[in-house]
């Protein structure tokens, strides 16, 4: 009847992006972070919304898109 709340998973803002890799053919989402340093993409997740991912890791800043 009522749902638990997540809590707000974490990562670190010095070192990762948040970002958003999304398919042009098929629209899925995939959230993830991009290392500062070497530019690597790393996965988090399959999402269904922005807000979802700014929701789960509490994400103030802006996030980037990859096509």
């Amino acid at each position: 009847m009522f749902r638990k709340r997540k809590p707000v998973r974490t990562y670190d803002a010095q070192r990762k992006q948040p970002a958003i890799r999304s398919s042009i053919c098929t629209g899925e989402k995939v959230a993830g972070f991009i290392d500062r340093e070497t530019g690597v993409f790393e996965e988090a997740e399959l999402i269904q919304s922005e807000a979802e991912f700014r929701e789960m890791y509490g994400i103030t800043e802006e996030i980037k898109w990859i096509y």
